[in-house]
């Protein structure tokens, strides 16, 4: 039995976080029943209304459920903090909104616990995918942005932004001295590029996918701006390395 830590990175989000968060420990509680074996980190990165009020009384009430505040903005930052603090054997994340079908984690655990891959990441990109919602311009955004990441720095996953992956902790350190580092959005994509370059066992998991587009706060060309700087940091990261 491996444990595990979800990381939920979190920024005001009053008016769902307890509903969300509760969904998600009836899931792990119904799923994985054993005592301690897993919690559920709270990373709030900067929140300003009700949302630290809310985690600490979702610590209170769930046994499992933890509260991180987070020294600033950035959801990169955000998991940073959490798994440098961990001691479980597998760490991750998902998106509040939980978009990724929960029904996928079962298999995600599998892939690490049961068949021995290191790194495990949704996509919605596959053919075998389901996506459900997403607009049009989102689509193109994300296969156009994925095409020129597979370019540029020589990568062979299909999705780098899905907000849904998971991996050994021991991997961590070696991942972050590589060149995961980024702050921001861009850490969930430096974390399979730099495990594809030092050789991690990854594993591609289609999944079904609904996008919340209410609550989406995702802007396609400030982002879009942002990524490519981190991949230019990152290619010069991969010389420096001699990866």
């Amino acid at each position: 039995m491996m444990t595990f830590d979800v990381t939920i990175p979190v920024l005001n989000e009053e008016p769902t976080l307890a509903r969300q968060a509760g969904i998600l420990y009836d899931f792990l509680k119904r799923h994985f029943p054993a005592e301690g074996q897993w919690q559920i980190v709270i990373a709030d990165n900067g929140s300003t209304d009700r949302t630290p009020e809310i985690a600490r009384e979702l610590e209170q009430q769930l046994p499992g459920v933890r509260y991180l505040r987070v020294p600033r903005k950035g959801v990169g930052l955000a998991l940073k903090h959490s798994w440098g603090q961990s001691e479980a054997d597998i760490v991750g994340y998902m998106d509040l909104d939980l978009a990724t079908d929960l029904s996928h984690f079962l298999e995600a655990y599998s892939a690490i616990a049961d068949q021995g891959y290191d790194i495990v990441y949704a996509t919605r990109l596959h053919p075998r995918a389901e996506v459900i919602g997403r607009p049009l311009k989102r689509e193109i955004s994300s296969r156009a942005f994925n095409l020129i990441l597979k370019w540029y720095l020589g990568v062979g996953f299909s999705d780098g932004m899905c907000g849904f992956k998971w991996l050994r902790r021991e991997w961590y350190p070696r991942l972050y001295e590589a060149g995961a580092r980024n702050d921001g959005w861009f850490f969930s994509t430096e974390l399979l590029t730099v495990a594809e370059w030092l050789g991690a066992r990854i594993c591609e998991l289609p999944v079904r996918w609904t996008d919340d587009v209410s609550s989406s706060r995702v802007k396609i060309v400030p982002l879009a701006i942002k990524y490519l700087k981190g991949m230019r940091a990152l290619k010069k990261r991969k010389k420096e390395l001699g990866l």
